[in-house]
């Protein structure tokens, strides 16, 4: 059985949180970087993240803080990526050791702006780490409900099936329950895509759709995205499982879900500029709306949802136009 190692937790937010409670129980130690120094003192002394999920208590005996991204990486042999996407190359910028021979663990669910790839990918293309050696994890699953202990699914990809299921383990524990896949690929991709078409639920809710639609919505959304999965990575998948369908399904409805929350505020009328300011996180889909929009420019998928959402945020379309739009093509 292959041997995670000493495993680190990079990022600071409410997700990294949540993984480094459900870690650490396993282990008894990680390393964490976090990158302000005044957060990770803060932290020590209040024993919980100051600014995250501050309902979760730590014993800080059993981390290891660094604000120094390249001592996290050269003490740990397995790195957890937990921030937000549109930041990872920043992050990245500062870093002097090899990735290469690390076990990479992503659990961003966006892709790299200007790059426009997933991250397992990002990783693979520019700092050289095999395929082999990287991991991700996907949903359903919420922070917030992994702080309360409920009962939560997560998915462990990876093309070596060894090490999903090492790192499964790790996780695994009586409110986490894990399985493991190969599909890398589709469940990366389809936790980019849950983003968007939740913010598509949002602002149906601020436009005043009711549930009847919004059922609607989301059968087209799951339909939308198994053509895509099937054209960029055409392998025998159930779209229908936990981690393609389920984690679309609470990103779409949740009241957890920011991307649902970002976009019920444009739906109000909101513009994006103010919807951000207002939310304290980062509604990942934003993003991840620009970056599928310019993928899809080379596989031509048919995607009625995505070019509505990517219409209203950056085009400026009225949702109100832009929504009437979309309803007429669904049925």
């Amino acid at each position: 059985m292959y041997d995670c190692g000493k495993i680190a937790i990079i990022g600071g937010g409410s997700w990294a949180t949540a993984i480094a409670k459900i870690v650490v129980q396993h282990t008894h130690h990680i390393g964490w970087y976090m990158r302000r120094e005044d957060q990770i003192e803060e932290f020590k002394r209040m024993s919980h993240n100051p600014s995250y999920l501050t309902s979760v208590h730590f014993d800080v005996n059993e981390i290891s803080f660094n604000s120094d991204l390249n001592k996290i990486i050269e003490a740990y042999d397995t790195l957890v990526f937990v921030v937000p996407s549109p930041y990872l190359k920043n992050h990245l910028r500062k870093l002097k050791v090899r990735l290469k021979d690390k076990f990479i663990v992503t659990a961003i669910k966006g892709i790299v702006p200007d790059e426009n790839l997933i991250c397992t990918e990002y990783f693979h293309q520019v700092f050289d780490v095999p395929h082999d050696n990287l991991a991700c994890i996907g949903g359903p699953s919420h922070a917030e409900e992994v702080a309360l202990e409920r009962l939560s699914y997560l998915t462990v990809g990876c093309s070596d099936m060894e090490k999903a299921q090492a790192f499964a383990e790790v996780l695994s524990s009586q409110y986490i329950k894990t399985k493991t896949s190969t599909d890398v690929i589709g469940i990366e991709y389809s936790s980019v895509l849950k983003n968007v078409y939740a913010i598509a639920a949002g602002i149906c809710n601020g436009l005043k759709f009711g549930d009847n639609f919004q059922a609607v919505l989301i059968a087209n959304a799951v339909q939308e995205m198994a053509r895509f999965l099937q054209s960029v990575y055409p392998i025998e998948r159930n779209v229908y499982d936990s981690v393609y369908l389920g984690d679309l399904l609470v990103t779409g409805y949740s009241n957890f879900s920011r991307n649902r929350v970002f976009g019920t505020m444009i739906g109000k009328g909101y513009s994006v500029k103010s919807a951000q300011m207002e939310m304290e996180m980062i509604a990942e889909g934003y993003f991840g709306t620009k970056c599928m929009k310019e993928i899809n420019r080379h596989w031509h998928v048919n995607m009625p949802i995505l070019d509505a959402v990517y219409n209203i945020l950056y085009e400026r379309i009225a949702p109100k136009i832009e929504i009437k739009l979309l309803t007429d093509s669904f049925r």
